[in-house]
């Protein structure tokens, strides 16, 4: 029997249907923006990464929110360790990022070119079931249940400089099938991050450094030194300055000429360095001065280190590249930043405790050279 209300039905159906096909489309549309917006907002905040500490930071502390990721590391090559000396030296402390991971050769991240004896291209992304066997080293401080993985490769200029690790415990989250233009788009920007910060604070390293003995330089020191004296105060250590002249220096210079007043001056510089902890810092002040800050000391263990100096440079002599073979010595001038001064501008500070340092090396000068005189 024919239903005169059947065709209204269908129609009614169907537009049914159809409305619920464009909820959902509009529903994914606007899911996909607001994940669009998420991270041209996360593009943002590390374009405007001002060095390696900042940049490195936003990715990890960001990115596993925004992309709804279990963990996310980070792989750069860094071959001679230039790049862990340099922000080492910088300050940055990499125990607060337990997922960067850095290693010794390209080969190490895994990526393989194409099978053809001509590399036709750079490396893909790499998604799939994560195996620990393989994949352990990209994750090394993984929690258990990570199901699936996406080692996406960092390219400058076709080279490859690390490796961005993204890690879930959806194992369908990725999977080999799975499109990767856009994880790409995010591995190329935050390559390009990276080399520049990289560079840049290389560059701010260089200028913190003395060419000639690699050791720090003055603008070095005084910034370091205003920053030791408020960490100082907040933890309640004494530090100390040592003010270092090589004697007769001139004389150097002009029995070996300048050349072998380089190598004595690099000399001088690394039987220093040679007698101080990590936290210490020595820079060159200029010409043949030295001065070192000693962190946690007080002026006795301060004098001692003064002395242990002055034995190691005057107790070998120096053999230059020529083979001529010098006596050197030193004279050392030795102050400590007392209780009082703390509660002084760290500026005034600063300016008084390497004056107070330089004055006690001007009377070692003048009571005969090659001593250690503590200022009192």
């Amino acid at each position: 029997m024919h239903d005169p209300g059947a065709p209204a039905r269908d129609v009614e159906a169907e537009n049914e249907s159809l409305r619920a096909r464009l909820d959902y489309l509009v529903e994914q549309a606007e899911r996909n923006h607001e994940i669009m917006c998420r991270h041209q907002a996360f593009d943002l905040e590390i374009v405007g990464s001002d060095s390696f500490q900042a940049l490195i930071g936003t990715i990890f502390g960001s990115l596993p929110a925004i992309a709804g990721l279990d963990i996310v590391t980070l792989s750069l090559v860094d071959e001679e360790a230039d790049i862990r000396t340099v922000m080492d030296k910088l300050g940055v402390d990499f125990n607060d990022f337990p997922h960067m991971i850095f290693v010794d050769a390209v080969a190490a991240l895994g990526f393989v070119p194409s099978r053809s004896e001509v590399f036709t291209g750079p490396p893909k992304p790499m998604l799939g079931p994560y195996h620990p066997a393989v994949h352990q080293p990209m994750f090394p401080h993984q929690r258990p249940g990570l199901q699936s993985i996406a080692l996406v490769p960092l390219l400058r200029n076709k080279r490859l400089i690390g490796s961005l690790n993204l890690g879930s415990f959806d194992a369908t989250r990725f999977t080999p099938a799975m499109a990767t233009d856009f994880i790409e788009h995010m591995a190329s920007i935050i390559s390009i991050c990276l080399e520049n910060v990289i560079s840049n604070e290389m560059l701010k390293y260089i200028g913190l450094t003395d060419s000639l003995t690699g050791v720090y330089n003055r603008r070095y020191i005084d910034r370091r030194l205003l920053e030791e004296i408020g960490r100082a105060r907040r933890q309640a250590y004494r530090i100390s300055c040592l003010y270092i002249d090589i004697d007769h220096f001139k004389q150097v210079n002009d029995s070996s000429g300048h050349q072998g007043g380089d190598e004595v001056l690099r000399e001088v510089a690394a039987r220093i360095k040679a007698e101080l902890r990590i936290s210490d810092a020595l820079g060159r002040f200029g010409g043949e001065e030295f001065v070192v800050l000693l962190i946690d000391a007080n002026l006795d263990s301060a004098t001692q280190v003064a002395q242990r100096i002055l034995h190691s440079i005057a107790g070998t002599p120096f053999i230059l590249s020529g083979g001529e073979s010098l006596a050197i010595s030193v004279s050392i001038g030795v102050a400590t930043l007392d209780d009082f001064e703390r509660d002084h501008a760290i500026e005034g500070v600063a300016q008084a405790l390497v004056a107070h340092a330089d004055s006690a090396l001007y009377k070692a000068k003048e009571g005969g050279r090659n001593r250690v005189v503590s200022f009192t």
